[in-house]
């Protein structure tokens, strides 16, 4: 389908746009949620049941990711088999299940495994609404959709660190779980009673190994649809890496521990006005134009960041104000890549947009977590290994949206 095509015998959704952007950005936000509000609890948790070894405490992010990442290669095949809603609903029952686990968690073996199955369900109505809106919209409309869903969606991660702060002042932070498994219950409820069913019967496909089989090799295969997945899971590398080492950097290397939720929703509001300024430009200039841009500009900034705060000589102040100018700078580019490489991604594969949406976020999410491992425990007591890696994804995630656009008859180089 072009971008300017739309499939009209796709049915509506019967919502209005601001309900179905708020209930889409809900959706979306169980894995900001499930992410962010852990960090402030990174260093207690490390000191309860990981005592010994605190860094590997930060692999509780990962984990979840992985568990994801694992779980996005199904849930769309399955919601394209048995439709959006019934996935959402397993998917938010396997979710609640991994948080009452971890809740009860002695060791951290036992909370990386029920993380993984937490993010197991989180999967379900990650990859079902980024299907419900691709059912719906499409090209660049979709990607103008996305900038308003993450305009919003930019709200919980800058709430939720400081929501998981008073959490753990006030009963500890066993308490974040339970939240957890109130905010999906809201979430899906809200969609089972408000948001109609998008797939209809006769465009649902049937879950068998080889038309499955078949749908994945068409769409690794597809020129478009494989170099937007290498760039998407370069930036997600980029993003979950920044991430995970965020609370460490904050708090041992700067000694702002205690103040860390604050000053990560101050960047996290400041960086999520990239998703309206998205909104504003990608109909005139184009998905491609926008994540090349942004990555080129990620290049020079990165590169400076590095050079200044790795040199030395500064004041201490002048490195932490450059390393938070750096982690805004980070998380200001995903408003302006992640929707357009996912709009960008789906567009030609409308008839597997199940599919499509499990194949690119299982694959960008997995590769993403083994970029960000190791990356974050690289850490030493200086945020200079994770800015040295930063530039070295941007840089390739630069090249393959070179050869992107410029392989791309000229009417779609924009």
């Amino acid at each position: 389908m072009s971008e300017a095509t739309a499939n009209h015998s796709q049915p509506r959704a019967p919502l209005g746009q601001a309900e179905f952007i708020a209930l889409m950005a809900m959706t979306f936000a169980t894995v900001a949620f499930s992410i962010d509000a852990m960090l402030p609890a990174l260093p207690d948790i490390a000191g309860e049941i990981s005592a010994e070894t605190p860094n590997r405490a930060q692999m509780i992010i990962t984990s979840f990711v992985l568990g994801l990442g694992v779980g996005t290669l199904f849930t769309g095949p399955l919601s394209d088999a048995y439709g959006r809603k019934p996935v959402v609903m397993a998917g938010a029952a396997l979710y609640v299940l991994g948080a009452t686990l971890a809740w009860q968690a002695h060791s951290i073996e036992t909370m990386f495994a029920a993380r993984v199955l937490q993010g197991l369900g989180a999967a379900g109505p990650r990859v079902v609404a980024m299907a419900i809106i691709r059912d719906l919209y499409a090209g660049r409309k979709m990607a103008r959709l996305m900038s308003f869903i993450m305009l919003i969606f930019t709200i919980v991660p800058a709430i939720a660190p400081t929501i998981g702060a008073g959490i753990i002042w006030a009963v500890g932070w066993r308490g974040i779980f339970p939240c957890f498994m109130l905010f999906s219950v809201i979430a899906t409820s809200w969609m089972m009673l408000r948001q109609p069913e998008t797939l209809r019967p006769e465009n649902r496909r049937p879950f068998r190994p080889r038309p499955l089989l078949a749908g994945i090799r068409e769409i690794v295969t597809h020129r478009v649809v494989a170099l937007s997945l290498l760039t998407q899971s370069l930036t997600f590398g980029m993003l979950f890496s920044t991430l995970s080492s965020t609370q460490p950097i904050f708090d041992q290397t700067f000694g702002r521990g205690e103040s860390f939720h604050l000053w990560f929703g101050a960047i996290a509001l400041v960086s999520g006005t990239s998703g309206l300024i998205n909104a504003a430009l990608v109909e005139r200039l184009g998905m491609r134009f926008l994540i090349t841009a942004t990555l080129g500009c990620q290049i020079v900034f990165t590169g400076i960041a590095t050079l200044l705060v790795a040199v030395g000589g500064l004041p201490e102040i002048a490195v932490f104000g450059i390393y938070v100018l750096w982690t805004a700078g980070v998380f200001f580019q995903n408003g302006l890549t992640i929707g357009n490489l996912n709009a960008l991604a789906m567009e030609p594969m409308g008839h597997l947009a199940g599919l499509t949406a499990s194949v690119t976020g299982s694959v960008s999410t997995v590769a993403a977590v083994l970029v960000a491992i190791p990356l974050g425990l690289a850490f030493d007591g200086t945020p200079v290994p994770l800015m040295i890696g930063t530039l070295m994804l941007a840089t390739v995630s630069y090249a393959a949206m070179l050869v992107l656009r410029w392989t791309d008859p000229p009417d779609l180089r924009r």
